[in-house]
């Protein structure tokens, strides 16, 4: 009852309160996820057409950019007509940041990305574009029997939530009864907090990194906690790529399914699956492109970088907007009978790839593989400094033995010839100021598209 109370009463209210049209919008998405493939793409192609009309009027950069290229949204016809414009990166937000937002734009609000690839980015958004992610993560977590209201709890790190716990949003919190843990912090002793946290509140649902999720099932089960019976529904997992063997972990631990998301506070929120495994596009909003490293289309079922185009972003646009993620558009639909487009898989950034001496371009899994299943390693990083040298920053236990670390080493040197490998004995391994983990990252430039 006091779900439903949230969901259908004090939710809305504040929704209403901000401003923002995220219930409406809910019902709208609730409605066109069973539309036919060819009626969401009329959908889309209306978005974008009456999207690119507003920019064109209203935001001075794209005043000038359709202008110069002669590009007019009244001639779209289809959405491939997207690809007389040029790609938009990082470099053009910071450059035009202020010529970017709409002379008709309401309050904006700044976000900061974490800056994983090396790039931060200060964007700002309004308040449709809120609405919009809103509603698509409630919809995407209605899918799995659970609701707004159902007890939450988050396990996080980005400055905009942790930074922001004042008052008015504490309380906020717990009336919705969502629960937030910094991801950042995850020392031995803040993840027995944790789990001392979970048992108290049981949750019906889980959300964070996958990483962060995955270290306390770890930690539990190595201290023989029992988590499988709190009556945890789902666990959801974003930001980061989910591995199979954290997938594995997180089940077995938490006796529940993960349900996994893909989506950027600069991009908005993509893709959710659904409990078929369908990785479902928020596609009523969101046009999503796979381009090759030349910036052109390619079709489904070929690998290459996601590029966005949000339609409820007129007040500051991202067109064609280069995530610097890698992906697959699905060829087929999903069993569950929901008419949005697939993406097939998530690859990681374009930065997950690693070179060997001979110039041969590998998948970070190739050395993750090396590392995830030996017990005596908890926690990796594997940083490529140069061709030469890889390191490994490790958190170990009692069983690590010089053999152990010598079968590392030559794994390593399988896979990527003579190289120096660089040991690092670590007590935890400090995240980024996100909270967010890498477990690989190369200072090389590496060509993904010519990886195996």
């Amino acid at each position: 009852m006091y779900t439903a109370l949230v969901a259908k009463l004090l939710f809305p209210l504040h929704e209403s309160l901000k401003g923002h049209t995220s219930v409406a919008r809910h019902r709208q998405l609730e409605r066109s996820q069973w539309l036919t493939t060819a009626q969401l793409q009329q959908l889309q192609l209306d978005n974008l057409r009456r999207f690119l009309k507003r920019i064109e009027v209203q935001v001075p950069w794209y005043q000038e950019l359709f202008k110069r290229l002669q590009f007019s949204p009244s001639g779209i016809t289809s959405i491939e007509d997207l690809q007389r414009l040029p790609l938009m990166d990082k470099s053009v937000i910071r450059s035009q940041r202020e010529r970017l937002i709409a002379r008709d734009a309401g309050p904006l609000t700044a976000f900061n990305t974490g800056g994983s690839s090396g790039e931060p980015l200060q964007f700002l958004v309004g308040k449709a574009r809120k609405s919009h992610d809103i509603a698509a993560k409630w919809r995407a977590t209605r899918w799995w029997g659970v609701d707004i209201g159902d007890p939450e709890l988050v396990v996080w790190g980005s400055p905009v939530e942790l930074g922001s716990q004042d008052r008015l949003r504490l309380w906020r919190d717990r009336l919705l009864r969502s629960h937030l843990l910094p991801a950042f912090e995850m020392s031995e002793t803040n993840v027995q907090r944790y789990i001392d946290t979970i048992i108290r509140i049981r949750p019906r649902m889980l959300f964070g990194y996958p990483s962060a999720l995955a270290l306390i099932a770890a930690y539990a089960e190595r201290s023989t906690i029992a988590l499988n019976q709190l009556g945890i529904k789902v666990v959801f997992v974003t930001s980061e790529r989910l591995y199979d063997n954290q997938k594995a972990t997180i089940e077995r631990v938490f006796g529940a399914p993960t349900a996994n998301g893909y989506g950027g506070r600069d991009a908005g929120f993509i893709a959710h699956q659904c409990p078929q495994g369908g990785m479902h596009l928020s596609a009523e909003e969101l046009i999503v492109e796979i381009v090759d490293p030349q910036g052109r289309s390619l079709p489904a079922g070929e690998r290459g970088e996601v590029v966005i185009t949000h339609t409820a972003t007129h007040e500051f646009p991202f067109v064609r907007y280069r995530t610097g993620d890698l992906a697959v558009l699905g060829t087929h639909s999903c069993a569950c009978g929901r008419g949005l487009p697939l993406l097939e898989s998530i690859e990681g950034r374009t930065t997950d790839f690693l070179m060997a001496r001979d110039g041969t371009v590998l998948h970070a899994l190739s050395l993750i593989y090396i590392l995830r299943d030996l017990d005596a390693v908890r926690e990796f990083r594997i940083v490529q400094e140069s061709l030469e040298v890889v390191r490994l920053q490790l958190v170990v236990s009692d069983d690590y033995t010089t053999t152990l670390e010598q079968h590392i080493i030559e794994g390593v040197r399988q896979r990527l010839g003579e190289v120096k490998v660089v040991i690092e004995r670590l007590q935890e391994l400090p995240r980024e100021r996100s909270g967010k983990f890498r477990y690989v990252s190369s200072k090389l430039t590496v060509d993904w598209a010519a990886g195996p």
